[in-house]
């Protein structure tokens, strides 16, 4: 599989850094009975451990460890098989196995590694390895969260390569939760961005706002509700500019401008205790400062507010 680029279809924002993939998740092998058990042990198939989100890395490459020799594991999870363009060789099968922590593993000498969260290393890592770890790390807190039957609360059971729970008392199938939420650039008539403080973020830290839509609600209702309940901000015309999975836990961002129908702000003092209207000029040189902080590279915000800046942001001079 080639590189892909915005003239091959992408969104405005292009391929962000955690929505790449050098991997076929198989779907349709996933319902094949004993698929596991038929791959497992096989020279082609590689294991990735995963414990409480991490995985170990070393060299800015997520250790794998071959299949052979090793017991399946009841957390098994299949990821995929390596394409065209992948580090591994093409047809390599991943297996994702989920430990409670890095010492229960049990590996050998020579699986080493640093245990890194995906924050820690998705700006360094390979397309496949970043593909790879936003896969693992969202269908372990899946499996983290839902292992009971939210109908009846028996103890559900692993199915189809580990992307089904099965309850055994009155067989319904549960599958991966993923949450949408819009994430907006919301943009007024001299081209200045608003971005907003969250109370939980450390001072000086802004960034474009954000919220999940709710049940029976579409994107551009949730962009135009959740800007009006953060910044009293009313907007209209929103425009889709790409996606990307946020697996922490479970969330799909959407990515969307919009145009302010008034730039009077109000912060809604709950979740959001400041909105700030800036030019490009004003934004870098709070950066620049170090007044002003904002999402990091890896972000979806960060892209939003790289696209209507024009380039790279400038780096900053100090930290305050």
């Amino acid at each position: 599989m080639s590189t892909l680029t915005q003239s091959e279809g992408l969104p405005p924002l292009g391929e962000l850094a955690l929505a790449r993939s050098r991997m076929d998740r198989g779907c349709e092998r996933r319902s094949h009975p004993g698929l596991l058990e038929e791959i497992w042990g096989a020279a082609t198939t590689s294991v990735m451990f995963m414990a409480n989100a991490r995985t170990a890395v070393r060299e800015n490459k997520i250790t794998l460890l071959p299949s052979a020799g090793r017991p399946l594991p009841a957390s098994a999870v299949y990821l995929g098989r390596a394409m065209q363009g992948a580090d591994l060789p093409v047809g390599t099968d991943i297996v994702l196995e989920i430990l409670n922590g890095p010492e229960e593993a049990g590996l050998p000498a020579g699986y080493d590694g640093d245990w890194l969260g995906l924050r820690e290393v998705a700006a360094d890592i390979s397309v496949q390895d970043a593909g790879l770890f936003v896969e693992a790390a969202a269908i372990a807190n899946w499996h983290a969260t839902h292992r009971h039957c939210p109908l009846c609360g028996t103890p559900t059971r692993i199915e189809q390569g580990g992307w089904v729970r099965r309850c055994p008392a009155d067989s319904s199938e549960h599958f991966p939760r993923t949450d949408p939420a819009i994430i907006v650039a919301v943009l007024d008539e001299q081209d200045r961005i608003l971005l907003g403080h969250n109370k939980s973020w450390p001072a000086g830290r802004y960034s474009t706002l954000a919220g999940f839509v709710e049940p029976g609600e579409s994107l551009e209702a949730a962009v135009i509700r959740e800007i009006a309940e953060e910044s009293g901000v009313a907007v209209h015309s929103p425009q889709y500019m790409g996606s990307q999975p946020w697996p922490f836990p479970a969330s799909l961002m959407l990515g969307f401008t919009a145009m302010a129908a008034r730039t009077e702000v109000k912060p809604d003092g709950v979740e959001i205790s400041d909105v700030r209207w800036f030019t490009r000029q004003e934004l870098a040189d709070s950066i620049a400062s170090g007044e002003v902080r904002v999402a990091p590279g890896i972000s979806i915000a960060r892209a939003l507010i790289e696209h209507w800046y024009g380039g790279p942001l400038p780096q900053p001079q100090a930290w305050q």
